[in-house]
């Protein structure tokens, strides 16, 4: 089984699922509420030329996050 690795380390075109959230508090429920649920398909669209923010496809979303909160969402790698 592949090891989980947070969201933001992800190159582009990378896709994964989400395994797990590790945030707290309103982080976590904004993060509930726009999809990012366990077994979530999540896509890197890109990063600006700084790196922050990241632009994910999320069901169908476009959904830019900062390095901090993309942190805290644990992904696996898929193919």
């Amino acid at each position: 089984m592949n090891k989980s690795t947070p969201l933001n380390r992800l190159g582009n075109g990378c896709c994964a699922l989400v395994t797990e959230l590790n945030a707290q508090g309103l982080t976590r429920r904004r993060l509930l509420d726009l999809g990012l649920v366990p077994g979530t398909k999540v896509e890197v669209i890109r990063r600006s030329p700084l790196g922050d923010p990241i632009a994910f496809n999320i069901r169908g979303a476009i959904i830019a996050f900062r390095k901090e909160e993309a942190e805290k969402v644990l992904v696996v790698q898929v193919s």
